[in-house]
Formats: structure tokens, sequence, C-alpha cells
């Protein structure tokens, strides 16, 4: 059976008000959508991040699949190494994460795919949750039970991120495989909107506001207000099918030679017509 799904998303980005070079990089081109932001200056993180957005859009031209989205990952993270490589002043790195339309068997889903401390979010059935999890020293501290979540805003080292792609690290994101639900709506953002909006302003802003594009106004702008001490970059995507089908089978994500503990298998949840 096929199965329609309609797509509207909006991205945006800013330097922020103390930062004089944006290293973010967005990819807002259905059916990928991914925020990416580098570290080590000009001459490196501005253009790792920009490596990513380019080796996404080239796979966006025709059906992704899990294999080309880890493909992609891999010829990033090679061209990244080569930038430290050439003798740039800092070690090239970014973090990446975001969603990824896929089809198995016909039917929709969405890959989360994340490295780092930038974020994913999922809006359905009204309510939000953080699909994605930090590869941050403050996500590893509050998960060892030695802080809670307001500790973890004031961490000092809460910028310390324990993996990102490239720096010569070993190059081992995280995976989720999702169905496509009725009224989906994903939120993908930099660290320069979490550090400053709070998780539930944060909510109340994908629930409350009617199409992506103000979501993404409201969100930068909220960032904007807080001070911005660093980029901040957002995409907002909505779906919605087409088909009144329903998803009840469990699919195991298909990546053979990834280490076990670093992809997430999950158990499709039902969708409801």
């Amino acid at each position: 059976m096929s199965v329609n799904v309609h797509v509207d998303s909006a991205s945006g980005t800013d330097v922020g008000k103390l930062r004089t070079l944006n290293e973010d990089a967005v990819l807002d081109l259905c059916p990928v959508f991914i925020v990416a932001d580098g570290m080590g200056g000009h001459e490196a993180g501005e253009v790792a991040s920009s490596i990513v957005v380019e080796e996404m859009t080239a796979i966006s031209q025709d059906e992704p699949t899990i294999e080309s989205v880890r493909d992609a990952l891999h010829r990033a993270k090679v061209r990244i190494d080569e930038l430290s490589e050439k003798g740039a002043k800092r070690p090239a790195g970014t973090t990446v994460s975001g969603v990824v339309m896929v089809f198995l068997d016909g039917e929709p889903y969405w890959l989360v795919v994340n490295l780092g401390d930038s974020r994913t979010y999922r809006m359905a059935r009204g309510e939000v949750s953080q699909v994605s999890v930090d590869h941050s020293e403050v996500q590893e501290m509050i998960d060892a039970g030695r802080i809670d979540a307001e500790q973890a805003r004031s961490y000092e080292r809460r910028n310390v991120i324990t993996r990102v792609l490239g720096a010569g690290t070993p190059e081992r994101p995280d995976y989720w495989l999702l169905p496509v639900a009725e009224h989906d709506r994903w939120l993908v953002c930099s660290d320069g909107l979490t550090t400053e909006v709070p998780d539930d302003v944060i909510a109340r802003t994908l629930m409350n506001e009617a199409t992506p594009q103000a979501v993404v106004d409201s969100l930068i702008g909220a960032s904007l207000m807080a001070g911005a001490h660093d980029n901040v970059s957002v995409v907002v995507v909505d779906a919605w099918r087409g088909s009144d089908a329903v998803i009840e089978q469990t699919v195991k994500l298909p990546l053979p030679e990834e280490d076990e503990h670093t992809v997430k298998y999950l158990p499709n949840e039902r969708v409801e017509p």
C-alpha cells in the first residue's frame, strides 16, 4: 500500500549576540533535516559543519536509506579529519543531529541521528520529548545521579562534549527508528537554543505555534532575548500521513558493523488512524 506523507518545514540560524562567526550549519531539504554545530573556528568548525550539510544534501537527491545516511556521515568524517591533517590551528569537528525520512517495505519512518550535544525533539499526540541523548560531560553527570537537570544549567563544564564527528575521534553516532505518526512535529536545534531556553518554554512553543516558521522565529527570538551567548540554529518539521494505515510491526535497524551500544532499537509504537 502506498502511503502519502505531507511535510512542511522551516529553519533559521543566528550568530548570536557574542560571537562574530557562525559555525552552525542547517539543512532543511525534505526528506533530510539536520543541524550541525562546528568547532575549531573559521578554518575548522565552520567548514566541518558545512561538510556535513554538503554530504547530507547529496543523499537527499534520491530516496535516502539507513545505509546512505551512514555512508554520508562516514564521508563527512573523512573530509573533516583531513582538515586537521592539513594544519588547522584547532582540530576540526562538529555535532550533528536531525531526522531523515526513510521507507521500509513501503512504510515511512523517521531515522533520527545524533552525535554531540545538538538535539532532536519530537512532539506527538500533544506531548514533547527529547529523542536524542546528549554526548556531553553534563549528561554523564546527570546519568550518574550527581546533578539534576536544574543544576546542569549552571554546571561549569556543561559545554564539554564527549563525542563529535571528526577531531580524530571514533565515528559513533546514535540512531533511532520511529514510524511517521499522524501530526508529527520535530525540532532540531544547536545548543545555542537549549542552553538559553528552558525545555518547558521549548515545549510550549512547539505546542502553541501554528506553523514551523512561527516556531523557528519564536525560539530564535527567545534565545536572543536570553542573551544568545552562542550561535543558535533551529529546524522545525511538521508531517502528516495521507493514509489511515496502521504500523504495528517492530523493525530492527539493519546497521552491520556498528557498536551495539551506540544503536537504539526501538519498538514501533502504534500509529492511530
